[in-house]
């Protein structure tokens, strides 16, 4: 079997955001002092905490967007959603402006406000968010309605998933990334994003269904089961559990052209995963597993080839011959 245990660490370090690290805490930074800033909105206690797969690790290169989620307990409830995002508007823009070419930088969107970082290549969404009656979770705007909410708790998806990843002695989280750099590398910019993908393979963990000894075998195992949760969830109409809210499921935007894609794409991931998992042949493998995580946010190969393999697979032809009576001279000097 075909572990190619340094080639997965080597596509892990490959997909690991590397500038983004310091760029997106200091975007995260500059709007939330400019919320904080805010007389009116100190008034409503506001608390802006980061979330999103950057809190949660499980981001890969390049980042292009970090959420902040701005908790306002003392909001009152006579404030509509409308109300707060045009007020969040107006606070960022007033402090963001314009950028070069004299386009907005705060933009409205259906829950949050989002704010370009031209010289980062990268956005800050921020979400606001008021208190659910339980006095636990949170409310943020529903999409297209002037006064409607929908409740939430991103927090506690972050600590399920360091739960998750304890539980499995490191290897959710490299797991979770690996899977995103799937769905990249077979859907493109096309939907379903990431969010759906890393909730996929959350529910595949926790369904014990994934195990593994080694990176492979994880990746292997859970592309199965993600690929059977697709599956479900395009033909019988079955949801992906939202695993912070009891008894719900998570909302995405895709048409049926695109789920059919993923339905189909990640059904054929699956089979070439275990059959590169099972392949004897590690340069076959290698080859499999590089055309399933396709390449980075850099353009470049992220699965590389183990040593003495040619880029196509093939065995490298050694230079010395049995039998040869000179041995080329090599490269190095001892003493």
């Amino acid at each position: 079997m075909a572990h190619l245990k340094q080639q997965f660490k080597d596509a892990l370090s490959s997909i690991e955001p590397s500038d983004d690290k310091t760029n997106a805490p200091e975007a995260h930074r500059l709007v939330r002092d400019a919320l904080e800033a805010d007389a009116k909105l100190t008034e409503y206690g506001v608390s802006p905490v980061l979330i999103g797969s950057y809190k949660r690790n499980v981001s890969i290169k390049r980042i292009k967007d970090v959420d902040v989620f701005v908790r306002l307990p003392d909001m009152p409830s006579d404030v509509t959603s409308k109300d707060i995002l045009d007020k969040f508007f107006a606070v960022l823009h007033a402090e963001f402006g314009t950028d070069s070419d004299g386009h907005r930088r705060t933009k409205r969107q259906d829950r949050s406000l989002q704010v370009s970082f031209p010289e980062y290549d990268l956005y800050v969404d921020a979400v606001p968010a008021r208190p659910h009656w339980d006095g636990e979770t949170w409310e943020i705007p529903q999409k297209g309605d002037e006064n409607e909410w929908v409740r939430t708790t991103p927090e506690g998806l972050t600590s399920l998933s360091s739960e998750m990843n304890a539980a499995h002695d490191g290897y959710y989280v490299p797991t979770v990334k690996l899977l995103r750099q799937t769905r990249r590398a077979q859907l493109g910019k096309k939907k379903p994003g990431g969010f759906f993908f890393e909730l996929a393979t959350y529910q595949a963990f926790a369904s014990g269904a994934v195990s593994g000894s080694d990176q492979a075998e994880y990746y292997v195992s859970a592309l199965t089961e993600v690929s059977k949760i697709i599956e479900n969830f395009v033909t019988y109409g079955i949801g992906v559990n939202d695993p912070t809210l009891a008894g719900a499921t998570i909302h995405i935007r895709a048409s049926d052209e695109e789920l059919e894609a993923a339905r189909t794409r990640f059904a054929d991931a699956a089979i070439s995963a275990d059959d590169a998992l099972a392949e004897e042949d590690e340069g076959k493998a290698a080859l499999a597993f590089q055309k399933l995580l396709g390449k980075n946010g850099d353009d470049k190969t992220v699965f590389p080839m183990p040593p003495g393999f040619n880029e196509d697979g093939s065995k490298r032809a050694s230079a010395i011959l049995a039998g040869a009576r000179v041995v080329p001279a090599g490269t190095r000097t001892f003493g």
